[in-house]
């Protein structure tokens, strides 16, 4: 679980996300730009968009989930409207 929020929109970010698959569990990294974070308090949530070639893949965690087991900020950015 995050408590804090060490991150902003732009900046470019790694999700490690356990992985459940019958009795093993394993860590899936998802690395792309933070599009946006929204809600307050426990309904927190926030996007995450990777291209993968010419396709595009956006992710949507909440921030309280338990399957989250980390999240890293590769890269900071400043991002305008």
């Amino acid at each position: 679980m995050l408590q804090a929020f060490d991150f902003k929109p732009g900046d470019i970010i790694k999700v490690y996300q356990k992985i459940t698959e019958g009795e093993k569990t394993r860590i899936q990294i998802f690395k792309g730009v933070l599009l946006g974070i929204r809600g307050r308090g426990e309904n927190r949530m926030f996007t995450v968009m990777k291209k993968v070639g010419q396709i595009a893949v956006e992710r949507i965690w909440p921030v309280n989930s338990p399957n989250i087991e980390k999240i890293e900020v590769t890269k900071r950015s400043k991002v305008r409207r």
